[in-house]
């Protein structure tokens, strides 16, 4: 498979000021040193608790937000990844600089201006809640048809021409044109904000919890236009989210992510059916059964998440691990490979 996205050593801190002079006192760090690849064609869902930083990966992976430091890759020809590679390894003068030169090239985290508004069109974000993310003043012909004008990819009736098309693909119709966003439901204005996002024909979404600020009903139907919006127009996805069971059922591979860092990652079945991370299990034992006869043994973490302005030294997850011992307090787990696609930063991964 070939990879469309490519992060390397990712992080983005938030600076906090403080004193007389209002000089930086700390960072809160959001998103800490991820390395991850999400395949062409692929769902690639993000899971873990609220203030981990899955959104702000989110939103720096599409340079919503300037990222503090590593490098985000996007749609680069193999050719010139593996090019980049052996630069990297060579580490010579004269390979650093050409390395220099590929990465101004074709690292989003140094792109500005119009480089980076001409990627916008490829990459789009869909937000948890449409209510906030949707113009309230804005009738949803021109919601939906503002990114063709933004990117001068049609004018005139062909804006609406367009319009009509996707709101019809995304289970609206004409009618709905002149009517303004608190004019729709929940889901209806969910559809809205899919359909902006489709409008360009991007080839990368992020997904933030999409589905959280619905009825369960009308969840399922947007899962099930997900899936096919995705077998359509071949979409890469970052679905992100803090549900398990939607995350199993729409994604391909998928990512648990605790205090701005990814502490597993496998395939879908493999990570619900083996979790290797004690967090991992956690979460997963926490999963409503609807079957009343089966029984499932919650795991109970003591203690609160740390705080990602200092967090722990070693692994961050020790303070509320069951398994911990001495090196996890003073070692930082790897993310290291323990069978097939399966990847787990922990010292004593589980059986």
């Amino acid at each position: 498979m070939r990879a469309l996205l490519e992060v390397e050593n990712l992080r983005k801190y938030y600076p906090i000021f403080g004193g007389l002079f209002k000089k930086k006192v700390a960072d809160v760090k959001a998103v800490d040193g991820i390395n991850l690849t999400i395949f062409k064609g692929e769902c690639f869902g993000l899971v873990g608790e609220s203030g981990c930083g899955k959104t702000t990966f989110g939103k720096t992976v599409i340079r919503l937000l300037k990222p503090t430091d590593g490098h985000i890759y996007f749609d680069v020809p193999p050719n010139i990844r593996e090019k980049m590679r052996e630069l990297e390894l060579d580490g010579s003068p004269t390979a650093l600089r050409e390395l220099e030169r590929l990465r101004k090239e074709y690292d989003l985290a140094t792109y500005k201006g119009k480089k980076l508004r001409k990627l916008r069109r490829k990459m789009q974000i869909v937000y948890q809640d449409p209510t906030t993310s949707l113009n309230p003043r804005m009738l949803v012909k021109d919601i939906v048809g503002e990114p063709l004008k933004v990117h001068k990819l049609a004018r005139g009736g062909e804006v609406i021409e367009k319009v009509v098309k996707m709101l019809q693909r995304v289970g609206l119709s004409e009618k709905h044109l002149y009517r303004y966003p608190h004019e729709f439901s929940g889901g209806q204005r969910q559809r809205i904000a899919i359909a902006r996002a489709l409008i360009t024909n991007p080839d990368f979404i992020v997904l933030d919890e999409p589905t959280s600020a619905v009825d369960v009903s009308v969840r399922s139907q947007l899962l099930d236009l997900f899936i096919s919006l995705q077998k359509e127009y071949g979409l890469t996805y970052l679905f992100i989210s803090h549900d398990l069971s939607v995350i199993e059922c729409i994604s391909n591979r998928v990512g648990v992510m605790y205090l701005g860092k990814i502490v597993e990652l496998a395939p879908t079945k493999e990570l619900f059916d083996e979790p290797a991370h004690p967090y991992t299990k956690a979460l997963i034992s926490a999963i409503p059964v609807p079957d009343p006869n089966v029984k499932r043994k919650k795991i109970l973490l003591s203690g609160d998440v740390p705080s990602p302005i200092n967090p722990p030294k070693g692994c961050r997850f020790y303070p509320r691990c069951w398994k911990a011992r001495d090196i996890c307090r003073v070692e930082e787990p790897k993310l290291v490979r323990t069978k097939g696609n399966h990847f787990v930063a922990c010292h004593f991964p589980e059986d």
